[in-house]
Parts: structure tokens; sequence; C-alpha cells
């Protein structure tokens, strides 16, 4: 069956969704989980996520609680872009968690906190004909079958995509404990036999054109433990083509009369890696398969993108962020494997990174007040009144913001902690420095920990932001120290899941020419340093930006960008450098400090202004920097 094109969606997923709380520590038991790391999880929210990752137009339809876990899911699947009108908010229900470990390479202990959970009560109101009309398949899951309100809303939904031509599929995600035949602390068991649900599966397996699972999965679909007789039982009740997942052997796909020998399948390659978690795998299976399909594709190679995908997430920590992106799909595809352990590919591990970011920014106004000794110079400046200080540096920032898209901040913790926190959640673009003020070689803020620990503390939205004095011509052992610094924090920020912004000044350091920065660039991605931004001094040629966007782009290609610093210069001076800097696509815009709030700092320190003064003279500045730039990137592509 050939799904027609002409529509808005390729994909909507209906039932699971939860909140993954993965042990973050690797070989204990789950009673010994020092701390969890926070995902997104159930096996149509994975997929749904999965397939966008890979350029499918993906949807979801599944229930959340109305609360700080519910927005949680939403906000993940809007920045992995799935479509989320389908997710529906439950007022009376919480969203489902569920606990996970790795205790080794074949124990992965998980406990499922539903009971009464948001999704299970998905209903066929939830269901609208025009939404599932959109789409060219539905992907169902089969724990939703096994309850009657959330089976009502599967068979409509299926039924509504058979009558507006739309394919559908069944991934058959046999889990016993959530169908009542085990007890809590038994997630981790995959299968016991059960006529009733046997008979549960087979009463709908005739309306899917496509049916996913285990050999043990097709046991209890086929009510047999011989494999082959249990994918002989499903083809007597379905026309579907049924793919059967064998772990390390691979998988095979049977689109007609079932063999004897599931070796006589179609197949596509297997991908040797190092097995490290086995959780959220067959959901990275389904994704890559579901891409194949919904492209056409012949089945060995659907199959051989399912194999690959499944590859990556059991070679990573978690499930939906272990999946890969195209990009990254085809990379590896490409060049095939390095080392089994792929989570150890630095190659691989870099594209995985950048092309499955939280969030990109097209452009990037920022208003800079994370001075700290510029400030405390000040004559009356003190602690309190810098802080204080820097909450109206937030809220001028607001003021010229206001809920518009692309504007940010450069805010520390150290005297600006009232301000960062406040600015958590508004839409901000929110850099946060590390270094110490001043500091040659490169020093960090104590609050960092000798360990960089400190990182562990901060927000996801965060980004770290580190300046280091450097040049190129600088000695070995100067060079030495401060690259030493730069290359643990930069492990320490991935480690972290947070991105890194580098801004370099070699001009504070020694005399420069077009290449300066463009080879102080080059020298970090020789040792391993692949920051998501740069942030660079304006530059006084063209030839200097061309030089040194060139370096970041042979090298970085999906690097986040530039954002341009002020050195305390003019709004004149800034207006030039603006216009030279805005020629260039990967300048993402300006991060400026002393030229907005170098005057009402002052002011304001001595008294002779109050809270709404300050305010407005750095909103009209903040304001006009804006204006500037907007001008010099318009007139940029007037030109072109």
């Amino acid at each position: 069956m050939t799904a027609p094109r002409a529509k808005p969606l390729d994909i909507i997923t209906i039932g699971r969704s939860s909140v993954d709380l993965y042990g973050a520590q690797v070989g204990g038991r789950l009673e010994d989980m020092g701390s969890f790391q926070k995902y997104i999880g159930g096996s149509p929210t994975n997929m749904a996520a999965g397939t966008a990752r890979l350029g499918l137009r993906s949807a979801l339809i599944t229930r959340v609680g109305d609360e700080h876990m519910g927005r949680f899911i939403r906000e993940e699947l809007q920045r992995e872009g799935v479509d989320v009108r389908g997710v529906k908010t439950d007022p009376e229900r919480l969203t489902a968690l569920v606990l996970l470990g790795i205790r080794d390479d074949k124990h992965f202990p998980l406990i499922f906190y539903r009971e009464n959970c948001a999704d299970m009560a998905l209903c066929e109101d939830d269901i609208d004909e025009r939404f599932i009309a959109e789409t060219r398949a539905v992907v169902a899951t089969g724990t939703h079958l096994s309850n009657p309100r959330t089976e009502a809303a599967v068979m409509k939904a299926l039924t509504l995509a058979r009558k507006h031509g739309g394919r559908t599929a069944l991934d058959i995600d046999y889990r016993p404990n959530l169908w009542g035949l085990s007890g809590h602390g038994d997630g981790e068991n995959r299968f016991i036999e059960s006529a009733k649900v046997t008979a549960k599966l087979q009463s709908t397996l005739h309306l899917f054109d496509l049916i996913v699972g285990t050999e043990e999965e097709f046991h209890i679909a086929g009510g047999s433990t011989d494999t082959i007789a249990a994918l002989r039982a499903v083809r007597a009740v379905s026309k579907a083509t049924l793919v059967c997942k064998r772990g390390p052997m691979g998988a095979a796909a049977f689109t007609g009369t079932i063999p004897d020998s599931l070796d006589d399948g179609q197949t596509g390659p297997g991908f040797p890696i190092e097995v490290f978690n086995v959780l959220g795998a067959g959901d990275g299976f389904m994704s890559g398969l579901l891409k194949g399909w919904m492209d056409d594709e012949p089945w060995p190679l659907a199959l051989k993108y399912a194999n690959a995908c499944g590859a990556f997430a059991v070679s990573r920590h978690g499930c939906t962020p272990a999946y890969p992106s195209w990009e990254e799909l085809q990379f590896f595809l490409n060049r095939g494997i390095v080392t089994p352990a792929l989570r150890h590919d630095q190659a691989l591990e870099q594209i995985h990174w950048s092309t499955n970011r939280r969030k990109t920014w097209p452009e990037v106004r920022a208003f800079a007040f994370d001075h700290r000794s510029q400030l405390e110079d000040i004559p009356g400046a003190t602690p309190e009144k810098i802080n204080r200080f820097k909450e109206l540096c937030l809220d001028a920032t607001l003021a010229v913001s206001g809920d518009a898209p692309g504007y940010g901040i450069l805010c520390d913790n150290r005297l600006g902690k009232t301000a960062l926190h406040r600015a958590a959640g508004r839409g901000l673009w929110i850099g946060r420095p590390v270094e110490w003020p001043g500091s040659r070689p490169l020093t960090l803020e104590p609050e960092l920990g000798p360990d960089f620990g400190g990182l562990s503390e901060w927000p996801l939205e965060h980004v770290v932001k580190v300046l280091c004095f450097c040049h190129p011509d600088d000695a070995a052992e100067m060079r030495a120290e401060q690259e030493a610094v730069i290359t643990r924090l930069f492990h320490a920020c991935r480690r972290n899941r947070l991105e890194m912004l580098l801004e370099v000044i070699p001009s504070k350091v020694g005399p420069v020419d077009d290449q300066t920065t463009a080879r102080l660039i080059d020298r970090f991605y020789d040792i391993g340093i692949y920051p998501d931004w740069w942030k660079l001094e304006p530059m006084q040629t063209a030839a200097a930006w061309s030089a040194t966007t060139a370096a970041i782009s042979a090298r970085d290609p999906w690097c986040q960008g530039i954002v341009v610093l002020g050195l305390g210069q003019s709004e004149a001076e800034l207006a030039s450098a603006f216009r030279l800097a805005a020629t260039q696509p990967l300048v993402k815009g300006f991060a400026v400090g002393r030229t907005i709030h170098a005057g009402a700092g002052r002011d304001w320190m001595a008294g002779k202004i109050d809270d709404a003064t300050a305010v407005a003279d750095m909103a009209a500045n903040f304001r006009r920097l804006c204006a500037l730039w907007d001008e010099a990137r318009a007139a940029m592509g007037d030109a072109a």
C-alpha cells in the first residue's frame, strides 16, 4: 500500500508517554543509584521523536498531566520537531514516570509508575478525525490495547486512518506487567504466556499493514513459543508485512508466506557494536524502519536504517537522546564502525550532539551584563548593589525583547544570581561566564570547584561562556596551561549536556592581522574543542571575517554561530562593525554590555538616577543597538 504524500504529516504515533528517570551510575543496583538523568519516554513518544530526527513529519497522540512533567514532555517534543496538537492535558491525573537502570550488559531494571496515569485516560474523544486525516500513517503500540478505554481510542484512530487512505502499523511492545500479569518490580520481564493477551492482540491484527516485534512479542501475538509457528498464526489473521527483531542477529521482514526459517526473510545488514543499554533500542529500531517504510524504500534498506538506529540506542545512555539525526545516520552508514562503543566515537558524538541540540538560534541580540570586576571598580558599588543593578539590566532586556525570539543575556551567578534565576524560562538565550575576570593564564570561578562539578547544578538552558585571553603566538607553556583548562571545561560541558561559548580576544594579547583569529580557531579544533558558539571581537576587514568563518565552517558545519562582542566601543563604532560582520551568515548577532550599561551603572551606583530611569536608559541603548544590527543584516539581504 502506498500512502499518499500530499499530506501535512507522515506519522502519528499513539499511546504511552512518560518521563524516564535513568540512573546515571552504571554497574550497580537501581537501589544504589545516586542520581538520575531525565528524558522523555514511552514507546510512541520515543518513536515520534526518533522519526522526527530522521526527517519525518511526526506527531503524537497521548495524554500528560497538568504539571511540570507533563509540560516537560510537551516542550521536549516541540524541541524535537514533533507536532503536539494531539498531546492532551489531563486535569486530574499525573504524568507517568519510569525509573530505569543499567545493571550490566544483560540486566536493565525498570519500574513503571503508571497507576491511573494520564496516558491511560486516553479516550475516543481525544481522537480528532481531521487530525488523523492529515497523516500518511498511524502507528500504535500494544500497551494501549490492554485497557478498554485506551483500546477504543486506538481502534478509532486506526479506523479513521484507513478511511482516509493512511497506512497503519503496530509495534507489539509487550510488557507483561502493563497487562497486569506480574508485579510492579517485574518491569524488566518481557514475556509471560497469556491466552487472554494473545486473543486481544489477534482480534486487532487484521487492521495493520505493518506489524513489528521481537521473537517473544510474536510468541504472544501468535500464541506459540515456536517463532515460525507464531508468525504463521499471525499471518493467518493479517496480510501485514511482519518484521521480526532478532537482537544481535538483526531482523527479518516477511511480506507473504512465512518460510521454514527466519533466515529466509528479507534482511538488512547488522552492526556489531557493544551492548551498553538495550532499553529503548526497539523504539530506535522502529524509528529507522518507519523512515524507510514511509519513504517506500525496499525492505533491506529499511532494515538497514532500523538496525543502525537500534545500534545507536544500544550503545548510549537513555532512549530518545540516543537516537540519531538523519545527518548522523548517513555519516555512520557511509563511514562505518570505528569503535564498537559508539558513545566513545568522537566524530560520531560530535555530529550527534550538534545535530540534535535542544534549540537552534537563527539570531541572538544579547545584552551582556556579566561584567564583574568592571562593576566592582565603580565607586559606591557593593555586591548587593551590583546584584540589584543586574536585575535592572534584565528588566531593560525584557522591555526590549517582549515575547519576541532572538534576544538574550550574558549574566553571572556570583554577582547577578537574582537576575540569572529570574531569566529562566523566558525564552531568552542565556550565557553564563565561568572565567575569573581578567585571568591569564585562564582560571575559573571558584564556584565550579576543582573538578568543574559545579556545572552539574546548572539548568540545561544556560550556555557556558568562557573568555580566554590567548594568541596564536603565545609561548608554549602559556598555551598548554590555558588549553588544558579549556579542554577539561569542554568535556565537562558535554558531560552535563550544556552548550559552550568560547570567547577569544587576541588583540588584548598581541598584534593581529586578517589570519590571527582563524589561526586560533583552527588550533582549538585541532585539540578537539568544538564550541557551540564563538564570541569574537569586531574585525576590521572583510578578509578577516571571511578567514574566520571559513575556519569554523570547514571544521564544524553545525556550529551554532558567532556573536560579536563590544569591547566598550561607541554606538557609531559598533554600527560600522555590525555592517561588516553582518555580511557573514555565520554571525548570528551580538553580545554587548558596557555600551549599553556603563553610563547608567555609574550614575545609578552614585545615586544620581533611580531604578526606572536606569532601566529606561539601558533599554533605549539596547533597542538602538538591536536596530543597528537589524539594519546591517537587512542590508546584507538586500545586497544578496
